[in-house]
């Protein structure tokens, strides 16, 4: 049997133009080592799994000379795990170890992951080697929390910070590799996988290997992956809206119960709606339709059922969504919650429509009464 290798090391970009949505952050260093002035010591903050620790692996292969794309593992590059390497006495190796220049090539680069593990007196040790390195030496800090990182260090380096990857860019670059692979993926899958993923590209293609396993190589479907992931269909939001629709209660709380008897929380089941009711709202209007990251098919559905929603009535039931999502955790009885807020959703159209109708009437009278005044 081959062994395997999960797609987040088979993909791993080896050059700055395959990193996915942080071009920011590699035309700056790009163009920093192009032009002979990229800072002695760097700091990669960031999410987790959206290339901070591939890009540092980039640049210390094009500083020393090494092509783009090359997979040769030099022995001017080190890196060190900050989690399980925080005291001391590791930073002071570390330190010993930067006094000698490189054999070959002309930078030795560190690479420390999770710096922000580091104990206060590991940080402090490492403050004047951080401060006047040698020349030969490049440090690269990477961490997904800068806050935890002192003040001292922050001001000795220079400061990346890599986004959340767009959930478009993620499905894009499924879609390369499920194609590249022979994989059959419906677009609405890869759009689920990359939505779950919240902005992680590793995430995303750990998913993405667990789907093709489980279809055992007879493609990523929508269905499949919503069964796997846990993911209620964008259907029963859409159904419990037309539900709400008819300004009667029984059928969105039958729904409701529908979907808590799949082994769903209430509490996912309302932030999802919150989400649905938001998505018709921004629908509404042509320039805002691209702030819904949902794929196309179901962009077309959103502006359907948009089309027979006043924005009054979505944003009151917003509110009440959002309520409801607030007071969750303390309800005591929290299925009735959730339940009280679709009650009220479905009987606040007719009461919209009385006010609307009675201010239609005052203001039919109000110029009746002028009228007779000027007569």
């Amino acid at each position: 049997m081959e062994n395997f290798v999960v797609s987040a090391r088979k993909y791993r970009p080896t050059g700055f133009d395959e990193v996915v949505g942080q071009e920011h952050i590699t035309t700056t260093l790009k163009n920093a080592i192009d032009n002979n002035k990229l800072a002695q010591a760097l700091l990669f903050c960031g999410p987790r799994g959206v290339g901070k620790t591939t890009c540092a692996r980039i640049v210390a292969r094009l500083i020393n000379g090494f092509e783009e794309r090359a997979e040769t593992n030099s022995l001017n590059i080190f890196e060190l795990d900050a989690a399980s390497n925080n005291s001391v006495e590791d930073i002071r190796n570390l330190i010993e170890q930067v006094r000698y220049p490189p054999q070959f090539g002309k930078y030795k680069v560190y690479i420390i992951d999770e710096v922000h593990m580091l104990s206060n007196s590991a940080f402090n040790a490492f403050l004047k080697t951080l401060e006047e390195p040698p020349s030969y030496a490049i440090f690269i800090l990477a961490t997904t929390e800068k806050h935890k990182v002192i003040p001292t260090i922050l001001s000795r380096c220079q400061i990346f910070d890599f986004n959340r990857i767009q959930i478009s860019d993620i499905a894009n670059h499924l879609k390369k590799i499920a194609t590249h692979e022979g994989i059959p993926a419906e677009e609405e899958a890869l759009h689920l996988i990359s939505q779950k993923a919240d902005g992680a590209l590793r995430d995303a293609l750990s998913i993405f290997d667990l789907m093709v396993t489980y279809s055992s190589g007879k493609g990523v479907t929508f269905k499949d992956t919503l069964s796997n992931l846990h993911i209620l269909d964008y259907d029963y939001y859409f159904n419990e809206v037309d539900a709400l629709l008819s300004q009667n209660h029984t059928q969105p709380l039958l729904l409701f119960d529908e979907v808590l008897k799949k082994g769903f929380d209430g509490h996912n089941f309302i932030v999802g709606l919150s989400e649905h009711l938001r998505n018709l709202l921004v629908s509404q209007d042509e320039r805002t339709v691209t702030l819904m990251e949902v794929p196309d098919s179901v962009k077309k559905k959103y502006i359907e059922q948009a089309r027979v929603c006043s924005p009054s009535l979505l944003l009151t039931w917003l509110n009440l969504a959002n309520q409801c999502d607030i007071n969750y955790k303390a309800s005591k009885n929290q299925r009735l919650s959730v339940e009280l807020a679709l009650m009220k959703m479905a009987h606040v159209g007719s009461i919209l429509q009385r006010n609307t109708s009675t201010a239609e009437h005052d203001q039919l009278a109000a110029q009746a009464g002028l009228k007779k005044k000027l007569v």
